[in-house]
């Protein structure tokens, strides 16, 4: 089995079975270990108290691992690679280089449709296919 980690957006995609997230995307997260970071979780809460986003994280946090999709925190070796990362005029989010981050030290691709993502050293799977 193989394991990946979920972007945000690859996560409420899957638990909301939004047509957006492709056949190949689904087909992988049907059959691999999935990985969703605190800061995904962190950034639904955010966002959500902006009211940028119409979620309620502790009913994502539970759906999520209902589906048997395993929570990822944050290390010292997630922290110290985030703080060396090249900056990128076109790509500043920092949940989404939190993401990457944690992509290189746990050494997996991320399911993502953000294909800026992919200008690091780091594997993306597309969700969109």
């Amino acid at each position: 089995m193989t394991a990946a980690l979920v972007d945000t957006q690859a996560l409420l995609w899957w638990l909301g079975d939004d047509p957006r997230l492709g056949p190949e995307a689904r087909a992988l997260m049907a059959t691999s270990r999935l990985l969703v970071s605190v800061a995904s979780l962190w950034e639904i809460a955010i966002k959500a108290g902006l009211g940028k986003l119409e979620a309620d994280v502790g009913a994502v946090a539970r759906a999520a691992e209902a589906e048997g999709m395993e929570r990822l925190g944050l290390g010292t070796a997630h922290l110290e690679t985030y703080q060396r990362l090249p900056r990128r005029d076109d790509h500043g989010d920092p949940f989404d280089r939190m993401l990457v981050a944690q992509a290189m030290v746990e050494d997996v691709p991320i399911l993502t449709s953000d294909a800026k993502l992919g200008r690091y050293a780091v594997a993306t799977l597309d969700t969109t296919r």
